[in-house]
């Protein structure tokens, strides 16, 4: 007898009389206002009636499965193994059905199906070998008929019926929001423009779903999963922080500041899949991404040729292999009808004469095609603060990346790595216990070469950024082919050999402000320098492919064009090279220039004693004639800067440059409080930070905006200074920066003492929202990312809570919001559809906090 068919046939007889005896009955109603019932506590072996223990678990399954056999008759039953087989595992599976993190409409949502393999995943980790093939015929149409029966359960049983409608009402609003957005965005097409965008979208997320991942690809893998490999980070503007996939919710026009490696483009490839996908679970939190079609546009290369492109140019532009198969003006009606999400990246890779040109292209089509989403991306100080405010961009900063993230990012690349999660636990306990190496791993970049570095030599890691890109460079240049079991008896290149070739290229980069170049210009410079190199035998071209198919440094993004793989490399590179060409008057002289920040910085690293002595003095001294003031002030604190790169230096210089530095201490503005966390980054910095006595508010707060910068637990003495200050925004600084520091120290430390009127206090996470409760919980609440309903019933007090800040929205429904009888404000990044609103609690008011504002 089919298995399928024997389920049927017993399913009333066997899986009923199980279910009744395993699950509490419930009274109806809408479950509105108690906290929603996960599923443990719908099981009575586990729940609030505790009829049943193990023993009596593991015999009702034994039961089920005896009468499953006598249903199949003497000739197809199954042996006494497999029955016994069969009843372990259905026993382990009711337990796992118990301790699934979900309520009864989440179950029912997933159907029998669903249930039934989300039970198997989660209990194939403590599983210790598969089902024989017998018992497992048997028992995948058991567990399949059991859950469908729980689920029968609780339609008729539970509060599900009257929580669905009220559920659903808000699932229908948001669809109806939805299509109402697609129509308003997507008009009238022709039939050859729709089939363009659904072959454009699958080209566009196909092309930009993969990262690069330092440092695999010494075990073949070079290519990360985007899914995977996003990791959230934070993006602020003055207010409270918010994930910075958000940061096009609230203002159609973003300016986006970001250091070197820090995921600027990493998050423009995010929206650009997402956008494309139009996945319904991400755009119910993002919206503003409905209908959209986006353009990428890294600066680099859409101005190579010299002319800015014409929308109907973009494809072309970038390179797309669909850009002849566009429809005649599909481009020019997608940014007509407001539909476009234009993603404009690296006004710091292109030279600054060509900045003005840049911004008045830019405005050009804000001009015409005024109502499309931009997002323009720059390292922090290439360009004023005020470059785009005229055209109604909103700027934020990317922030660098938190204990937690750091955390994610290590265990995720492990992972991918295929690495024991042991030897991630030993590179997070380095990096928290050893300030230097926590100052490098503040963003992706690095974090993925400590990374790789950390495998590579079981354990040992540099502690200055110089020796880090030397440590990368010797993995990458002599034992990646080791490692690879790469054998070219044509040409094989020495570390030293590659090191001078791409210093070459990345030398005539620098010269000629280019962030790529033309194939036949790199076989043209290594034509010139292999005469110098008699050892290698191979012409030029074959040396450039080598490079580029061995070093792991260099690439082709298109045809005949050139680059790193990152332009750290390129600048470490360039500066070791400008030292050993003498070329100091080049590099003082384009000191005012923001590409060139760290080759300056590298190039003092590389510099000799006497060397660095000459970088450093002529950055103090600065260009001849007359300086504006902030000119100097950036000057002086790329000299600070560049002061941590100097391991052996004239004491008189370093005094200097100290001396320069103590004058911007206090910070006097937003700007230099930020230089000197994320640019200076020296311990001298903490040091030298006064207060609070004496110190108006704004000055306070640019302080703590500075001492927060740093993530290592030498910030926590100057940050406790602050922690009885009165200022509300000094207190909300304070309260944000938890994230970047251990919870429970920091908790004590801070937390516990900050003043709560009108404090938000901010809880990314539920070990966050454990501690707060350990404290007695906060009147105020903000929570800045994704969040699960459940977990924060559970975790906030509801006799405290008076004020939640969601910034992710409400997505789920209302419903679970009565669970806090004393909250009297909600705090959304958008305002609430009228049917919704209907459903709070009356006198619920709620406010709108749009990109961080503090409400």
């Amino acid at each position: 007898m089919e298995p399928s068919t024997l389920g049927l046939r017993v399913a009333a007889g066997a899986v009923t009389p199980l279910v009744r005896k395993l699950l509490v009955r419930r009274e109806p109603g809408a479950g509105l206002v108690e906290r929603p019932v996960r599923l443990g506590g719908w099981f009575s072996f586990r729940g609030e009636k505790r009829t049943l223990d193990g023993d009596d678990l593991a015999r009702l399954a034994a039961e089920v499965v005896t009468r499953y056999v006598r249903a199949t008759g003497p000739h197809d039953a199954p042996s006494a193994e497999v029955r016994q087989e069969v009843a372990d595992t259905l026993t382990r599976a009711l337990r796992q059905l118990g301790e699934l993190d979900m309520d009864d409409v989440q179950a029912v949502r997933l159907g029998p199906e669903g249930l039934a393999d989300r039970v198997v995943r989660a209990g194939q980790a403590g599983q210790a070998e598969a089902l024989s093939a017998d018992a497992e015929a048997l028992f995948r149409p058991l567990l399949h008929d059991v859950c469908l029966h729980v689920l029968n359960f609780f339609t008729q049983h539970s509060t599900f019926l009257a929580r669905t409608a009220v559920e659903q009402t808000a699932r229908l609003d948001r669809i109806a929001s939805t299509l109402e957005l697609l129509a308003e965005r997507v008009p009238s097409r022709t039939a050859a423009d729709a089939r363009f965008e659904e072959a454009y979208a699958a080209h566009v997320a196909r092309r930009h779903s993969e990262l690069t991942i330092y440092g695999l690809d010494l075990h073949h893998t070079r290519d990360w999963p985007l899914d995977t490999a996003y990791i959230s980070l934070e993006a602020e503007a003055g207010g409270a922080p918010l994930p910075a996939e958000r940061a096009l919710q609230d203002d159609a026009r973003v300016l986006l500041r970001g250091a070197a490696g820090s995921g600027k483009t990493t998050l423009l490839q995010w929206l650009t899949v997402t956008t494309a996908r139009q996945d319904p679970e991400h755009l119910a939190r993002l919206p503003h991404l409905v209908g959209r079609v986006p353009f990428v546009l890294p600066l680099r290369r859409v101005l190579r040729d010299g002319l800015p492109p014409t929308p109907d140019r973009f494809l072309h532009a970038v390179g797309s292999n669909l850009a002849g198969e566009q429809p005649d003006g599909w481009a020019l009606r997608v940014l007509r009808s407001g539909r476009g999400l234009l993603l404009v990246d690296g006004i710091d890779e292109i030279p600054e004469a060509e900045r003005g040109a840049t911004r008045r292209w830019l405005r050009d089509l804000l001009a015409d095609f005024p109502d499309n989403l931009w997002l323009v991306t720059s390292r922090p100080s290439a360009v004023a603060s005020d470059w785009l405010a005229r055209d109604g961009f909103a700027e934020l900063a990317l922030s660098p990346m938190g204990r937690a993230d750091v955390a994610a990012f290590v265990r995720r690349w492990h992972a991918a790595a295929e690495a024991p999660p042991e030897s991630a636990d030993a590179l997070l306990g380095l990096v928290r216990a050893n300030s230097d190496l926590g100052r490098l791993a503040s963003n992706p970049l690095m974090c993925g070469l400590l990374c790789a570095l950390h495998r590579e030599r079981h354990g040992f890691l540099p502690h200055s950024r110089k020796d880090l890109y030397e440590a990368a460079l010797s993995m990458l240049l002599e034992r990646r082919d080791v490692e690879r079991a790469v054998l070219d008896d044509a040409l094989r290149l020495s570390k030293d050999s590659s090191v001078v070739l791409l210093q070459k290229l990345a030398h005539w980069m620098l010269r000629n402000s280019r962030a790529e170049m033309d194939r036949a210009d790199v076989v043209a410079q290594l034509e010139r320098t292999l005469p110098q190199m008699a050892h290698i035998t191979a012409d030029a071209e074959e040396v450039y492919r080598h490079l580029r198919d061995r070093s792991g440094l260099l690439r082709e993004p298109a045809t005949d064009r050139v680059d790193f793989v990152h332009r750290t490399f390129q600048d470490y590179l360039a500066a070791k090279a400008a030292v050993e060409e003498g070329d100091f008057p080049l590099l003082l002289d384009n000191a005012d220039k923001t590409q060139w920040e760290d080759v300056l910085r590298m190039a003092v690293a590389h510099a000799r004693p006497a060397e660095r002595a000459r970088l450093l003095r002529g950055l103090l001294d600065g260009p001849p004639g007359a300086r504006d003031a902030d000119d100097q002030h950036y000057r002086d604190l790329l000299a600070a800067t560049c002061l941590q790169e100097a391991t052996e230096l004239d004491p008189a210089v370093r005094h200097e440059v100290e001396r320069r530095l103590r004058s911007l201490v206090p910070p006097p503005d937003r700007t230099v409080a930020h230089w000197l966390a994320d640019g200076v980054g020296s311990p001298i910095v903490l040091r030298l930070l006064p207060g609070p006595e004496g110190l108006d508010d704004e000055t306070a707060l640019n302080v703590v905006i500075t001492a927060s910068g740093f993530t290592e637990d030498a910030a926590l003495p100057v940050l406790a200074r602050y922690r009885d200050h009165p200022s509300l925004g000094v207190r909300r600084q304070l309260a944000w920066a938890w994230h970047r520091y251990a919870t429970r120290p920091y908790a004590r430390e801070i937390i516990a003492h900050l003043a709560e009127d009108d404090l938000y206090f901010t809880a990314p996470s539920g070990e966050h929202l454990r501690a707060l409760r350990e404290m007695g919980g906060r009147a105020r609440v903000h929570v800045p990312g994704d969040y699960d309903p459940a977990e924060l019933t559970a975790l906030l007090p509801p006799e405290r809570l008076t004020h939640l800040w969601l910034a992710g929205g409400l997505p789920d429904g209302p419903g679970w919001l009565d669970a806090f009888p004393r909250l009297r404000t909600l705090v959304l990044p958008r305002e609430l559809p009228t049917p919704v609103l209907e459903h709070l609690r009356p006198g619920l008011k709620v406010k709108v906090a749009r990109n961080g504002t503090t409400p």
